[in-house]
């Protein structure tokens, strides 16, 4: 059912891209020149800069992957560090670090009604992916977010710049999976993981329920390069549920559209398109599963097969429907974490 609602939105964005002079997907044209005009100053700052930006919009598809002299640097110049590029920010009162990751075109700011409750007792780190919130896009390189390791080696950057060890990590939907992929790498650093509506596969294989059939992800992620903030203010309510509280649907679309469409679409691709159904088995930190009820993007099926191939996993379903609890149900959602650690 979910995903049979997912085709049908997705069809009706191509529809409205493909209308001849369809005043939506001009308005949407017009904000997407203004967001890369706001873009380009931030990506000239300097030399290296200035090349990427170069690189980025000329017609050669990925020739930016072998750029020479990668190293990021920040307005003054100077080397650019993981918590500068990343956002990050931290708070609380505590020692045990807990570090919040979101999910597909959202920020830290999807937090802001859980991460509160845990600054009196931990060490609180919040961070945007490349591409979202306030981070640095001119760090974008496609070829490292590639894959869904590209963002897994950032969080392991940010806790080797913090020198975080004992770190419980909650991802949220595609977060969660590149939490268990940080945690395999460099374990010792992870004393547990919470994933939320967490997925290590979206499209259906055999003896495996993903949610989606191959054409329902592939009619997705045409719909999204078509006319991305049409799919953003159809998809997002979908995404949300909770039909009866339309400001959450509308709170998700507006996050949606703040996010670099660029990289939104090559991030769409490695998301729904990842499979790391093998690397489960690998996990040794104790992990708790939060399946929302009725969540069209991580049904039931898919967290009961997270409760069998995870060694430590834990599954709890919740009460809370749709795939974003952080913000329709905090208090559930911090009561779940809080009886975990």
């Amino acid at each position: 059912m979910g995903s049979q609602s997912l085709r049908e939105v997705s069809s009706n964005v191509i529809g409205a891209r493909q209308g001849v002079g369809s005043a939506f997907y001009l308005a949407g044209a017009a904000q997407l020149a203004q967001r890369r005009r706001r873009v380009r100053p931030n990506l000239m700052v300097d030399e290296y800069r200035t090349q990427r930006y170069l690189v980025q919009h000329s017609t050669h598809g990925d020739c930016g992957a072998n750029l020479p002299g990668r190293t990021r640097y920040s307005e003054e110049g100077d080397a650019m560090t993981a918590l500068e590029r990343n956002n990050v920010r931290v708070t609380g009162a505590g020692t045990q670090p807990m570090m919040f990751a979101h999910g597909f075109g959202c920020d830290q700011n999807m937090w802001r009604l859980v991460a509160p409750a845990f600054e009196r007792t931990h060490r609180v780190v919040l961070f945007d992916h490349v591409g979202a919130g306030k981070s640095d896009l001119s760090a974008y390189n496609k070829a490292k977010y590639g894959s869904l390791q590209g963002y897994a080696s950032d969080v392991l950057e940010i806790c080797r710049e913090l020198d975080l060890h004992d770190v419980i990590f909650v991802g949220h939907s595609v977060s969660a999976m590149i939490g268990v992929l940080a945690a395999i790498r460099e374990p010792e650093r992870f004393a547990k993981l919470v994933l939320v509506g967490p997925s290590p596969r979206y499209i259906d294989d055999e003896g495996y329920v993903g949610g989606f059939k191959r054409g329902d992800i592939e009619g997705l992620l045409d719909s999204l390069d078509a006319n991305y903030l049409g799919w953003s203010t159809t998809m997002a309510p979908v995404i949300m549920g909770n039909a009866d509280r339309p400001e959450l649907g509308q709170e998700l679309t507006n996050s949606f559209c703040r996010t670099n469409p660029e990289i939104a679409r090559d991030f769409a691709r490695v998301t729904f398109l990842s499979d790391n159904r093998g690397d489960l088995a690998q996990l040794r930190t104790p992990s708790l599963i939060l399946q929302c009820s009725n969540d069209v993007i991580a049904p039931l099926e898919v967290g009961r097969y997270l409760h069998r191939a995870l060694p430590h996993g834990k599954l709890l379903v919740m009460k809370a429907t749709g795939h974003c609890p952080n913000l329709s149900a905090p208090a559930e959602t911090i009561a779940a974490i809080k009886g975990f650690i």
